[in-house]
This record gives C-alpha cells, structure tokens and sequence, in this order.
C-alpha cells in the first residue's frame, strides 16, 4: 500500500460527461491504498482460506428472477465479445453476453483461458470486492478518495498525467486502441486486461489507476455530485443499489466512452460482476 496525505482538491469535471459536475472542492482524510488492482493470485488465496463463493459462482435468486427456470438461473456472468463489424453504440446488449460458467476463475465461462495470475481480478460484484476488502484488514475507497488518489497531486489536469490522451504519443494505460466495438489493435500488445503495472504510475506511485478495469467504490451513485459530501458500461442485475465505478478499463474508446480519466464515474448496480470491473483497497491511516 501507498501512504497518501490526504487534503483538498478540486472534484469532478464540466468538460465531458453530465454526471462528472459540478466541479468542487472535496476533502479526505490520510489514507492507505492499494499499489495495483487485486489480483487474481491474491483473490484466489482469499478464496483458498476463507472458501468463499463469489456472486457468480451462485445461482440467480428465484425470488428475483421468477421468469427463468431453473436451467437459466445456472451460475454465470456477463463477458464482453467484440462485433463483426461497426453497430450502432446506443445498444450494449450487442457485445455483451451472458455465459453460464463465466466466473472470476474462467471469466469467458468454462470454455476459456484461466484468468491470469498477474492480472487484475475480474467478474467480482460489489458484496466480493468488499468481502475480500474486510478480509484483508481494509475496506474499499470511496469515490473521493479514490479520485484524490487517482489524480496522483496534480489538481486539474484533464488525465492522471496531463491534459493531453497521448503525450509526445506515448500510450499511458490500457485502453482500447481501435475502432469500438469489433477492431481493437491492442494497448501495447493487450487486447483485454493487462498485467498490473504494464503502465506508468502515477505521481503518487500508484499503477492501473486509469484504464485496465473499473474499480468499485462504496459510494452510491447520483447523476450529479452533491457537493456537500465527501455508463458506458453494461449495468445488469436487480440490485437496489448501484455504486460508482472509477477509473475507465480496457473497453474505454474516445467515441464511445471516454472515460479514462480521474474525474470520470460510471453506475453500476451491487451485483453485477463483467469481465471489465475490478478493485483495490484501502485503509485509514
């Protein structure tokens, strides 16, 4: 974990998305966070002491889903799959899908590749993030925190490191390189998720921050801030909640979800769990 001052810095955007202002002045408090993502290695030690069974390992609940039988309630999740070709970018429902099997082991369902031990963990709900954050002695970040620490001590700037999206050319996180949703030429040679650190750190030494996977947070979700506290994405399950997700991934694409910055949020309802949604923790110090 990294040691962060804490202090007061300027929250949100007016430049992009509605929901990123007002821009206003937010405080935390000092805190630990996270270096990287969790990853998968470190969620499957969590898994092999405690025996916990994440949201998609369990059938959907009847009560919720009453016009499924029991065939269709089988456990799975939702898994990002490119188009052919270009589609209109109103309707998410044509790249996302549904796979039974789909799960933070096999996030592309029983058929495909192992999630990798050095990427960040994925298809975790909100209750599994928190349940892996109360574990390890911490807890998650809310979304002051999480965008303090993501600006990394530059106040203001439009990205973590600047206000231009490539610097000198230079690509600063795993994004998608391409034409959304069917060609994507890859960040760097990673056509998903990437191993945490592929990227620059920030200016508080912290990797992955932007780009690579939405990060959970504890704070629900408003389509405004309310400044008096401190969705490009596929949004499924019957949660009543929905909390804000933080940070942009690697489905993030300038004309479909331009995203990859600090002050960029996305809802998303507690028991969803995607092939692009991840998390890190934090604690106070």
């Amino acid at each position: 974990m990294r040691a962060i001052d804490g202090g007061t810095f300027l929250r949100g955007s007016d430049e992009f998305y509605a929901d990123e202002g007002p821009v206003h002045e937010a405080s935390v408090s000092p805190f630990l966070i996270d270096e990287a993502p969790v990853t998968t290695r470190q969620f499957a030690s969590f898994v092999a002491e405690t025996g916990y069974l994440t949201t998609a390992e369990r059938d959907l609940p009847a009560a919720d889903f009453p016009e499924l039988d029991a065939g269709e309630r089988r456990p799975g999740s939702l898994a990002f799959r490119p188009t052919d070709g270009p589609v209109s970018l109103l309707d998410w429902r044509q790249w996302w899908t549904w796979l039974p099997g789909a799960n933070w082991r096999h996030p592309f369902g029983d058929a495909g590749e192992k999630a990798p031990d050095d990427h960040p963990v994925v298809q975790v709900s909100f209750d599994d993030a928190a349940a892996y954050a109360a574990w390890a002695g911490a807890r998650l970040p809310t979304e002051a925190e999480w965008e303090f620490a993501a600006r990394g001590g530059h106040d203001g700037w439009r990205f973590a490191w600047g206000d231009e999206p490539r610097p000198g050319g230079r690509l600063m996180a795993n994004t998608w390189q391409g034409a959304f949703p069917y060609l994507n030429a890859g960040a760097d040679g990673w056509r998903g998720t990437s191993p945490v650190g592929s990227f620059a750190p920030n200016g508080f030494g912290l990797v992955d921050m932007i780009g690579n996977v939405w990060e959970w947070t504890t704070s629900p979700y408003s389509q405004r801030h309310t400044t008096g506290e401190t969705s490009c994405c596929a949004v499924g399950g019957r949660g009543d909640e929905r909390r804000v997700l933080k940070g942009g991934s690697h489905l993030c694409a300038p004309e479909y979800c331009l995203r990859y910055r600090p002050a960029a949020r996305s809802p998303q309802s507690d028991d969803t769990s995607t092939t692009h949604i991840g998390f890190r923790c934090v604690r106070d110090a």
